[in-house]
């Protein structure tokens, strides 16, 4: 059968009545994109002539993986997708330059320890890993030091297990997670133990999507970055260390040209320099983070100094 089906006066009045077109309430904005999904979603139905038993299996599929809606956006492309359109917008305006956005990923938690200096984010030991050291200076769009910037920074251990998530539960509490403020020269440094890649859950909703498409779900190496200053954009951003055999062929697609350093590994311990570029914020919500949900725990204690 031809999608033109769903083009009959019958279904585009049942998209009408089911998106609540031409009621008074609701909001009108999400009418319109309840409508175009829905229809979307029948014309995939017609053109594929997908059967009720397909339907209903579809259904349970995403009813069982809603713990891993996060993981499917990013395997599926859909983050990424995110941010290919936010930089063709950007790109419509004249915008350019600065270091890439990239996906935030589902493991943040907020409330990391708020710290200055060096930062030592590994608490907990991690045996037989190489301590990472990274620096770096975040400059605006002319190269200009960006004063009082916030740098989050969180990344899994060296068995691919990120604190909060560890399904073993043998990481302390914001283990690798580590807010730090940063003084008016720009400048960034922290040391942790050596990350890993890791892969997606086996046996999990994303796995079994994966297998059936005939990819793997396996991510390198990477460390993930908030930078947040008063008057620049927040950037979200991560790093894929350029070493890792999935640098190039990460099943999130967070690998972008000119996040990809290779760390130098010297003695039992790597280093990564790697500088940040913002832009200025033109909107008060450029500043600002995306409304998403993220993991929360009780806050942490709001500032301390660690160093070297």
């Amino acid at each position: 059968m031809d999608v033109s089906f769903v083009k009959t006066p019958e279904i585009q009045t049942l998209l009408d009545k089911a998106a609540g077109v031409g009621q008074s309430g609701g909001d009108p904005r999400l009418k319109a994109i309840v409508r175009e999904l829905t229809e979307a979603v029948m014309e995939v139905v017609v053109h594929h002539d997908v059967s009720e038993s397909e339907f209903w299996q579809a259904v349970t599929f995403l009813a069982e993986g809603a713990p891993e809606y996060g993981l499917l956006a990013a395997g599926t492309g859909i983050e990424h997708f995110l941010d290919l359109f936010m930089d063709a917008k950007d790109k419509e305006q004249g915008l350019s330059g600065g270091t890439p956005r990239t996906i935030e990923g589902p493991l943040y938690v907020e409330g990391a320890p708020l710290v200055e200096g060096n930062a030592n984010l590994s608490v907990d030991p991690d045996e037989g890993a190489e301590v990472l050291h990274m620096t770096g200076l975040i400059t605006g769009p002319q190269g200009e030091a960006v004063e009082d910037a916030i740098v989050h920074v969180w990344h899994a251990n060296s068995k691919g297990w990120y604190s909060h998530f560890d399904p073993t539960s043998e990481q302390t509490p914001f283990n690798n997670r580590r807010r730090i403020k940063l003084g008016k020269d720009g400048r960034y440094a922290f040391h942790s133990m050596m990350p890993s890649g890791y892969s997606v859950p086996p046996g999990g909703t994303t796995d079994r999507l994966m297998q059936a498409l005939g990819r793997h779900g396996n991510r390198p190496a990477h460390v993930h970055f908030f930078v947040e200053a008063p008057g620049y954009r927040t950037l979200t951003t991560q790093i894929n260390f350029g070493d890792d055999p999935f640098a190039a062929d990460d099943f999130a697609f967070g690998t972008r040209e000119g996040l990809l350093p290779v760390p130098s590994h010297q003695g039992g311990s790597a280093y990564i320099a790697f500088d940040f570029q913002l832009q200025r914020a033109a909107l008060k919500q450029d500043g600002e983070f995306s409304t998403r949900a993220r993991a929360q725990v009780d806050a942490a204690p709001s500032k301390q100094t660690e160093s070297a």
